[in-house]
């Protein structure tokens, strides 16, 4: 029998009436949200080392930060051996000494041999507000460790711990780890099979979180919350996790020296720390006559000038104006490019600031270039933007990884 109600609309049915219907939909309510669905709300997708946000984000070449990248793998893979064990290493340097392509490098390394674990990209100049804030710290990484296929019963667990507790969310990150991972892993622990488990959880930019701010209605002026609170906050968390027993992984943090961090690992976290400083030992300079010449020989196609333009005295103090910092030689090469004058003269402009010779201070220089570079620009403020993007380490890294590739086809 067809329907009476086929095609019809605009009406309405009164009185007493029931409906039978095998298939009931009621338009306008959506179904419950599922547990992966809750977690995946407060996950800062763009803080994975392989988001589509960080796809341009600064790497290693593979003949470049060979040393730091063993020894930083080589812990990871054979730690245990050492004399005095370490669950924590602290990955530091000053601003563009390489730490964010350094652990990009070592995070896809980790991926192809399945010991990692899961990454968080923290980055103050992220389009995305959740990685310059903590909030979404431990959720990203306990739905790295749900998507983890040989995690499979810790996943179950996880996903759990959210149906149970709806406003874990909304807690601190010590009751956040309690709840996503380290009851999870408590859980799991005595079951098959660990050997599969992954190995380590990077976390880069830790100088880069920022402060989160809450609204308190009782007071009327509540005091501010800093960054460096949220700082320590995450470490200690992070320090609690790499203390207990049930805590199969190791934990790799990348940071600036700040004051702040620094005291954490010396004062608090000392017995469970490793830290491993970008220095000369590191041999930086290499890399930087290879950014260097990579620099040279596109303006000297540009320019048509003499092959043997520069000289290698005028390499070698650049590199020893740099003392170790890339961002200096990324200065100089920007400046080159884009003010518009003849490359030679402004070459020129430079060697002639103060080098490193005269002041105790190794920035010295670079504090000379940049004064040198407003002073002379015709539009002082965009100079401040292009400076303040040299400065920011991600595009200064990554300018380093293509020069490789650009240097070896100039030679």
């Amino acid at each position: 029998m067809p329907s009476p109600f086929k095609n019809a609309s605009n009406f309405n049915i009164e009185g007493d009436t029931n409906i039978y219907a095998k298939n009931y939909n009621h338009y306008g309510e959506r179904p419950p949200k599922s547990s992966i669905e809750k977690l995946r709300e407060h996950v800062a997708g763009g803080a994975l080392h392989n988001s589509a946000e960080r796809y341009y984000a600064p790497k290693c070449h593979p003949e470049t930060r060979v040393a730091v990248q063993k020894e930083v793998i080589s812990w990871i893979c054979d730690g245990d051996s050492d004399d005095q064990p370490k669950d924590i290493m602290w990955v530091t340097g000053p601003a563009g000494s390489g730490k964010t392509a350094i652990m990009g490098s070592v995070a896809d390394t980790c991926q192809g041999k399945g010991i990692l674990g899961a990454t968080h990209f923290f980055s103050s100049f992220s389009g995305s507000a959740n990685r310059r804030s903590k909030h979404c710290m431990v959720p990203t990484l306990a739905y790295q460790f749900v998507q983890h296929k040989a995690m499979t019963q810790v996943a179950a667990r996880i996903l759990s711990a959210v149906e149970d507790n709806p406003v874990i969310f909304e807690q601190n990150l010590e009751v956040q780890l309690d709840q996503l991972i380290l009851e999870p892993l408590r859980a799991c622990q005595d079951r098959p099979p660990l050997a599969g488990w992954p190995k380590v959880i990077l976390i880069d930019g830790l100088d880069e979180c920022g402060a989160d701010q809450y609204q308190d209605a009782t007071q009327s002026n509540p005091p501010s919350r800093s960054r460096e609170g949220d700082q320590i906050e995450i470490l200690s968390i992070l320090k609690k996790a790499a203390g207990d027993p049930d805590f199969p992984f190791r934990i790799i943090i990348a940071s600036r020296p700040e004051h702040v961090i620094k005291r954490f690992f010396v004062d608090v976290a000392k017995s469970l720390t490793r830290e491993l400083f970008l220095d000369a030992k590191y041999n930086p300079d290499a890399d930087m006559a290879l950014f260097l010449e990579s620099k040279f020989a596109n303006i000297r196609r540009e320019s048509r000038f003499p092959p043997s333009w520069p000289s290698k005295d005028v390499r070698q103090t650049l590199i020893a104006n740099a003392s170790g910092q890339f961002i200096y030689v990324a200065t100089v090469g920007r400046f080159m490019e884009v003010s518009g004058g003849d490359p030679d003269k402004l070459l020129k402009q430079v060697l002639r600031l103060p080098g490193f010779k005269a002041s105790t201070n190794a920035l010295a220089p670079l504090d000379a270039l940049y004064t040198h570079i407003l002073e002379s620009s015709p539009d002082p403020f965009l100079s401040i933007l292009w400076l303040n993007l040299i400065f920011r380490e991600k595009y200064l890294e990554q300018e380093i990884g293509d020069s490789k590739a650009e240097a070896q086809n100039a030679l």
